[in-house]
C-alpha cells in the first residue's frame, strides 16, 4: 500500500518522478526475488474526499478513485520502463484504461510474475484506500502487506503535525482499535486482524543512494541514514510490524538491502 503523498515528494502535490522511479526499483528487487506483488495505491497527492467541504461524499471519493487509478498508471509505466512487467485493475470500470478486478484474473497475473497495481479504491465511497489494501490482500490471499507511508511506525497522533506525538513500540491490535490509531482504519485493521494478514508500517522517506547501506559493514538491520537526494537525514525507525497473533512489533531494515539482510531484520 502506497500512500499518494510519498509520489508527490516534497513538493506534497502531483507527480515527483524521481521519488516514483526509486519506488520502482525497489519493487523491482522484490519482484526480482520471486515474491509476487500487488499494489493499491492512495490518491492523496490529488484529492482527499475526507477534506472536500460542504461536497457530497460520495461525488468526492469519486473524485479520490480517479486520483488513484491515475497514479497507477504512473507507477504501472514507470516499472514498465524498468522491464517489470504491470498491469493496472481498477475497483470500477475504466476500460480500456484499466481492466475491472477479478480475484482470479489478479492471481493468474501474479502467478506469472505480473506486478498488480489495483486502482479505485474499494469502487464505494467512504472506504479508504487502507481498507482498499486490506480487502485486496485478502481476495489474493497475499501473506503481509508493506504499508509504505510518510512517517516511520506508530503515533498516538499525526508526528508531522504535533511534536508531542507518541509514538508506540509495542501495543494489541485490540488497542490499536480502542485508541483510535490512525496507522490503519479500523476496518483495514479489522479486515487483516480476521483474515490473518501481517502488516508492515514503513517510512518511505529513508532511501540510500548507496542501495539502502552505508557500507559493506553495516549492521543487520540497520537502517540507512540517506534521502533520496543523498542527503544525510536523521535515524529513523523504519518499520512496525503488527501481527495477527494481535502485537505490533518494531523491525528496522534498510530500504534497498540484499535479501539475506532484509530476512535477517
Amino acid at each position: 500500500k502506497l500512500s499518494g503523498e510519498v509520489l508527490a515528494g516534497e513538493q506534497g502535490h502531483g507527480f515527483d518522478f524521481d521519488v516514483i522511479e526509486t519506488i520502482c526499483d525497489s519493487i523491482a528487487k522484490v519482484v526480482d526475488m520471486g515474491v509476487s506483488v500487488g499494489i493499491v495505491i492512495g490518491g492523496g497527492n490529488f484529492w482527499r474526499g475526507r477534506s472536500s467541504g460542504s461536497m457530497d461524499r460520495c461525488r468526492a471519493d469519486s473524485i479520490g478513485m480517479l486520483g488513484t487509478v491515475m497514479n497507477s498508471i504512473a507507477v504501472a509505466d514507470t516499472l514498465i520502463a524498468k522491464g517489470v512487467e504491470a498491469k493496472v485493475y481498477s475497483a470500477v470500470a475504466m476500460e480500456p484504461i484499466a481492466e475491472i478486478f477479478t480475484a482470479d484474473k489478479v492471481r493468474a497475473d501474479l502467478d506469472k510474475g505480473i506486478v498488480t497495481i489495483f486502482g479505485g479504491g474499494t469502487g464505494n465511497p467512504f472506504f479508504s484506500t487502507d481498507s482498499a489494501a486490506a480487502l485486496r490482500a485478502a481476495q489474493i490471499k497475499a501473506e503481509v502487506i508493506f504499508k509504505a507511508t510518510n512517517v516511520d511506525g506508530v503515533y498516538d497522533k499525526d508526528p508531522n503535525k504535533f511534536d508531542d506525538a507518541v509514538k508506540f513500540d509495542e501495543l494489541t491490535q485490540s488497542e490499536l482499535l480502542n485508541r483510535g490509531l490512525q496507522v490503519m482504519d479500523a476496518s483495514a485493521a479489522s479486515l487483516c486482524r480476521d483474515n490473518g494478514i501481517n502488516i508492515l508500517v514503513f517510512d518511505t522517506e529513508v532511501y540510500s543512494n548507496t542501495g539502502g547501506q552505508s557500507s559493506k559493514s553495516t549492521p543487520i538491520g540497520a537502517v540507512a541514514q540517506f534521502a533520496a537526494s543523498g542527503k544525510a537525514v536523521t535515524k529513523k525507525n523504519l518499520a512496525q510490524i503488527a501481527m495477527a497473533y494481535g502485537y505490533v512489533y518494531v523491525a528496522q531494515i534498510a530500504m534497498g538491502a540484499n535479501q539475506a539482510q532484509t530476512i535477517k531484520a
